[in-house]
């Protein structure tokens, strides 16, 4: 007992008169033996800058998203529409022309048109002979005839493009409603447009070709009555009546 004093007292001694440094050897506690603390501000704080940080990474992803978005919505408006109806629209417009060009003995043109009135429906001369009067009555009557003709075949065209202008029309119209962006939508308005003014052009040659028909008949009733008075003043001009003169019956 006295020994295990002894060994007691030299142990405490030696732990006073040893350094300062060498304390925390002595003291600290195994590593087995450490304590968790658990602080309840600071894991809430933790949570919050994580749903924040999360919240701003899902902000950056739908950023991300509307930019694609975009980017694909400005990619539709440039796109060009596949489909165009122009070459048939100029063939419809060319063969109408070709109709206009094809008019008989007078054309649609000025320098023609004053030549004609001049020469055949303008002022009948009192000195043309019966023979001449007839020729030139038949050959106006054949102006109107020709215009009459050329005035129907123009309504023949017109009529046959309208078949065409409706397959042209329900295409142009199909496209427009399936258009992907604003450029598609707005060629296909733009062809539609250029359909109607096709239509106005076959309008305006069918109104033109008419009009040149009524104009004929008017023109040759005019210088009908015309001619009609030139010729009722010669008859009712006085002539100089009767010659007498020898007349011999029977040769010898």
């Amino acid at each position: 007992m006295t020994i295990r004093r002894s060994r007691a007292r030299r142990f405490a001694v030696a732990l006073i008169s040893a350094p300062i440094a060498t304390l925390p050897m002595f003291l600290a506690p195994p590593a087995s033996a450490a304590w968790i603390v658990y602080d309840p501000s600071n894991y809430a704080q933790n949570l919050l800058t994580a749903a924040r940080t999360l919240e701003q990474i899902n902000n950056q992803i739908t950023s991300l998203q509307n930019e694609a978005q975009m980017l694909i919505n400005q990619a539709r408006n440039l796109a060009s529409l596949p489909y165009s109806a122009l070459q048939q629209l100029q063939q419809n417009v060319s063969r109408t022309q070709q109709l206009l060009a094809q008019a008989q003995s007078i054309a649609f043109d000025v320098g023609q048109i004053d030549q004609a009135f001049q020469q055949k429906y303008g002022n009948i001369s009192l000195s043309a002979t019966d023979t001449q009067l007839v020729t030139d009555a038949r050959s106006r009557w054949q102006n109107t005839v020709g215009g009459l003709q050329d005035a129907m075949r123009v309504q023949a065209g017109v009529v046959g493009n309208i078949d065409a202008n409706r397959t042209q029309m329900s295409e142009l119209v199909g496209q427009s409603q399936n258009a992907t962006g604003a450029l598609q939508a707005t060629q296909a308005g733009n062809q539609l447009l250029a359909l109607q003014s096709q239509q106005l052009s076959d309008l305006i040659a069918l109104m033109s070709a008419n009009g040149r028909s009524e104009a004929l008949i008017e023109a040759e009733r005019a210088t009908a009555a015309e001619q009609g008075r030139i010729q009722r003043e010669r008859f009712l001009t006085p002539g100089s009546g009767y010659q007498p003169g020898n007349a011999q019956m029977f040769h010898n």
